[in-house]
């Protein structure tokens, strides 16, 4: 009878083992291409450079890239398929002011592992992007996780609702980051990407033209500041106008966005509100009295966003053409 329970017991526990043991053999792990493309991080880096030397705006384009695609369905680079219907991810609102910069680096880098033999065809597009955004930012260097593959899927619809808009509030901006398993300090840490941001005029005009009834101009808003904005955006100005993100020091990747903030000068509320608000005050004053803080919580953060509804083994792809499925 004891036998015959151990049995059972054991039936019952086979597929809780393989589903553990499964889980850990598709896990993301930076030698994933140690025997299949050990030159991936050299060719993708020097893609990247090649990039970045023609147009500055490869940094923050990439950087961008990764982010939306990441919040949406998953880290699958499924930002970059082109359906042909215009119903895309990358045809969403929130999604068409991406530069076409971001695209075409990861098309690129994809072109230069694939042009070496041993690699062809044997590294997603998704893992390629992840490549990119360490090796473009010019910020601290650190290690990639890799094994993902690319989704299949690219739909207007899934972008609905998924990414945080230029005057989210603080409680709006921990609630879209927690269910990625996101922290408030990482949400804060990523937001410093802004550093080497733009941003076009429409995205912050209310604030420095319409506010409210009472106030013509935010005023969470650096008055200074705002008349800057209005002299590089005035009123009806080309929708296709951006400007930096980082007055100060817009192609270094440091803290200058923190101390920004200090001073009232975040571009979005969005940004602002990091500051204004009591809950979210003190890490921006860490950030912004130590640039190796915010490089280190920077690290973190943008690791787990990397981990983020990520597929592996059979659950997605290794595409041909990072712009349509296989």
């Amino acid at each position: 009878m004891e036998n015959r329970s151990k049995i059972v017991v054991s039936l019952v526990l086979l597929p809780l083992l393989l589903t553990t043991i499964s889980a850990q053999s598709t896990k993301l792990t930076p030698n994933f291409y140690k025997t299949t493309c050990p030159n991936v991080e050299s060719i993708v880096r020097s893609a990247v450079q090649k990039k970045f030397q023609q147009t500055f705006v490869t940094a923050p384009a990439t950087l961008r890239l990764f982010f939306h695609d990441c919040f949406v369905r998953g880290c699958d680079a499924s930002i970059l398929l082109a359906t042909g219907n215009g119903n895309g991810e990358k045809d969403h609102p929130d999604d068409i002011s991406l530069a076409g910069d971001g695209f075409d680096t990861v098309i690129k880098a994809k072109a230069a592992v694939d042009s070496n033999p041993q690699c062809r065809h044997k590294v997603s597009c998704a893992d390629i992007l992840a490549l990119a955004t360490r090796d473009v930012t010019g910020g601290p260097f650190y290690t990639v996780e890799l094994g993902r593959r690319d989704g299949r899927i690219s739909t207007k619809a899934s972008v609905q609702r998924q990414l945080p808009g230029p005057n989210f509030k603080l409680d709006q901006l921990n609630s879209m980051f927690a269910r990625h398993g996101l922290s408030q300090t990482d949400m804060i840490a990523l937001s410093g990407a802004h550093t080497i941001g733009f941003a076009h005029c429409g995205r912050f005009s209310k604030r420095i033209f319409n506010f409210s009834p009472r106030n013509t101009i935010d005023p969470t808003l650096n008055f200074r500041y705002a008349l800057q904005l209005r002299q590089m955006c005035p009123r009806n100005v080309d929708p296709r106008i951006a400007i930096n993100m980082d007055p100060t020091t817009p192609r270094t990747f440091d803290n200058a966005y923190y101390k920004n903030l200090q001073q009232g000068m975040g571009l979005f509320r969005s940004d602002q509100v990091l500051f204004s608000d009591p809950r979210s005050r003190g890490t921006v004053n860490l950030f912004a009295s130590s640039n190796a803080a915010f490089h280190n919580a920077f690290v973190a953060a943008i690791t787990k966003l990397g981990r983020v509804g990520v597929l592996t083994g059979k659950q997605g792809e290794i595409r041909r053409d990072c712009t349509r499925p296989n």
